[in-house]
């Protein structure tokens, strides 16, 4: 009878133990199941934030995954969690994950998924701010530049040509991140709602449908708008939490979002930690001390806040965006985005860092965790350019140009599948038979350089628009190179935002026709053609500008970061190992080009310059052009 027992015992346990392990399982594989019984997210319920049932406070920081190369995601996020930072936000470039109509891209670099798992297993919460305009000093604030095409395009409304393409876009990043999703036991405990909306503000309807296009795609943590002051007013939707942006203190926004939202809690979206750089002006610093005062006040009223940025890291190609500062005279915004944050743009700790996270770790009831080490720093030997290779010569590389009677812009170019160009340089030639004014008509998007059968005559830009072209005989190839410095991210004048030549040029008031356009992208195919082409020129001859140079970096040893000094280099683009670093201009205030370890292969590495001029052709030395290699940063040479 007790041996009978025994095993009837004995056979219950297995039992339990099988019927556990299927429900593990289930509940694996079903992880809204294995949630019904956990706590509620963020609730904004009150005039606190709850996580958990419990009062939380939102202490936010913004890095963004598409500035900082994914191998030093992990640094920059541990660096962050020691500071005292809970929550992560980061913006989702459209433009980058489909960068032409139905073609999505959310690999590697892009990899969103891996990013917010990466947060989640570093202890951090995220704020997802999905778009689909972000701002964020990016270009066109983060829409596709094939939007244009469209000549009827409006923006960020309802208009069906918008609409349509945003569903496609939220139809493969909504699944994506749903998931990740608190209720589905992710970290995304917040979605944000557009961005800063209330300073556009053309369509009422439109923040109600960009909510529901979020709910309807299966968002169900706590939605929010973000807006600076001047558009509070404008830029909220019935049932989300309305969020304030600002840098200096505001009472008066506190006292508005009270009024609007009484019983809610407060938030700072962005609390602007320093500020974005302007080619051609000075670098902007917020003092350390005065940052952290505000901090430590915004805290004070029980607010929540977000650092923007907490690391801003680097505006990599050609994507910045631009500023403007009247109407039609927009300034571009230079590559690196160091934005005087407390992590700077190679991930170094500041004073901004130090003094807040001794503010921060007021506001835990354990230890922050310790400082993480930083990464080596290593000062490279010079690098000497071998090759050149002339714009003209570099142009059987390019797709076929287009003949039309009248300029195109960039967008409506027949290239990239017909999603036309987004990025770079459109060259544009046709023939002229005398000299005269040439005027631009303010229809140069946004600098031309200008030459009369290959050799430089002038520059027209948004405060050139006319200077007399040389008197000759006969025909001559009158050729203009047109860069796209930019897009606005921010304004009412998104929809103007079409590049290359957006309208007639004159010759003594006629308007020029019959033009072979060149689109030059830069793009990786073009690149890789180009460096692996037997055509190169050797350096001992006197280069032509512009032009495309080739030299070699030497790493030995294990690669480290560094900075790339150009000094007697004008304006153009370097790429190393078909990575392309972003701008360079002489003008300043930005003089470096930060080059990251994981980009650096042991032993040789390629170097290819797209150069404009030199500063004077007397700086060219044969053989003997160097790149110097720093350990500074933007923030040592303004």
């Amino acid at each position: 009878m007790v041996a009978r027992l025994s095993l009837i015992r004995r056979y219950a346990i297995l039992g339990f133990i099988i019927i556990g392990y299927i429900i593990f399982q289930f509940t694996r594989q079903h992880p809204d199941v294995g949630r019904m019984s956990q706590k509620e997210g963020l609730r904004a319920n009150s005039s606190q934030f709850t996580l958990e049932g419990e009062p939380f406070r939102i202490l936010g920081g913004s890095i963004h995954y598409f500035r900082v190369p994914k191998a030093y995601w992990e640094d920059r996020l541990l660096k962050m969690r020691a500071c005292g930072v809970n929550t992560l936000t980061t913006y989702v470039p459209w433009n980058l994950h489909e960068p032409e109509r139905g073609v999505f891209n959310f690999q590697d670099q892009l990899d969103l998924k891996a990013y917010i798992s990466l947060a989640a297993e570093l202890g951090l919460w995220v704020i997802l701010r999905p778009g689909p305009y972000i701002c964020a000093e990016w270009d066109l604030g983060g829409l596709p530049s094939w939007l244009l095409r469209d000549p009827d395009m409006k923006l960020r409304t309802t208009y069906p040509g918008f609409t349509e393409a945003v569903d496609s876009f939220f139809d493969q990043l909504i699944p994506r991140v749903a998931p990740y999703q608190y209720s589905k036991g992710g970290p995304i405990i917040a979605v944000q709602v557009e961005n800063k909306y209330g300073s556009y503000a053309k369509d009422v309807e439109y923040m109600p449908y960009i909510k529901e296009a979020l709910l309807s795609r299966g968002i169900e943590e706590l939605l929010l708008t973000s807006d600076n002051q001047d558009g509070l007013n404008l830029g909220g939707v019935n049932g989300v939490l309305e969020t304030i942006n600002f840098q200096k203190l505001s009472p008066e926004g506190f006292k508005y979002l009270d009024a609007i939202q009484p019983q809610k809690p407060k938030m700072v979206m962005e609390y602007w930690s320093g500020w974005f750089d302007l080619w051609g002006d000075l670098h902007h610093v917020f003092s350390a001390e005065d940052m952290v005062a505000i901090v430590t006040e915004i805290l004070k009223q029980d607010a929540s806040i977000n650092l923007y940025m907490f690391h801003g890291g680097t505006n990599f190609g050609f994507m910045n965006g631009a500023f403007a500062i009247a109407t039609h005279m927009p300034k571009p915004m230079v590559t690196s985005y160091d934005y005087d944050a407390p992590l700077s743009e190679a991930g170094d700790y500041t004073t901004k860092y130090t003094l807040l996270r001794n503010v921060l770790s007021r506001y835990h009831s354990e230890k922050l965790p310790e400082v993480p080490f930083l990464q080596g720093r290593r000062v490279y030997e010079p690098v000497i350019i071998q090759k050149h290779l002339s714009l003209w010569e570099s142009l059987q590389f390019t797709e076929k140009p287009l003949k039309s009677e009248k300029p195109v812009n960039m967008e409506n170019l027949p290239v990239n599948n017909n999603n036309g160009q987004s990025n770079g340089y459109t060259l544009y030639e046709t023939i002229i038979h005398s000299g005269g004014i040439l005027n631009s008509m303010n229809n140069v998007r946004d600098r031309a350089l200008v030459f009369v059968d290959k050799l430089f005559v002038g520059v027209l830009d948004y405060k050139t628009l006319e200077f007399a072209l040389p008197d000759g005989k006969g025909e001559r190839t009158l050729s203009l190179l047109v860069e796209n410095s930019g897009r606005l991210n921010y304004g009412k004048l998104l929809d103007e935002q079409r590049k290359g030549l957006v309208g007639d040029i004159e010759l003594n008031n006629i308007p020029l026709r019959d033009f072979i356009i060149h689109s030059l992208d830069m793009k990786p195919g073009f690149v890789n053609r180009l460096s692996a082409s037997g055509q190169w020129n050797s350096v001992f001859q006197k280069p032509s500008f512009p032009g495309f140079f080739h030299g070699q970096l030497y790493v030995g040893g294990h690669p480290r970061d560094t900075f790339i000094r150009l000094p007697g280099w004008s304006k153009g683009v370097v790429f190393i190992n078909g990575q392309n670093l972003g701008r360079h201009w002489c003008m300043g205030p930005q003089q470096t080009l930060y080059l990251p370890a994981p980009w650096l292969n042991r032993g040789n590495n390629q170097v290819l310059m797209p150069y404009l001029l030199l500063t004077s052709l007397s700086n060219w030395f044969p053989g003997k052009i160097s790149l110097t290699l720093h350990r500074s940063s933007l923030r040592c040479l303004c």
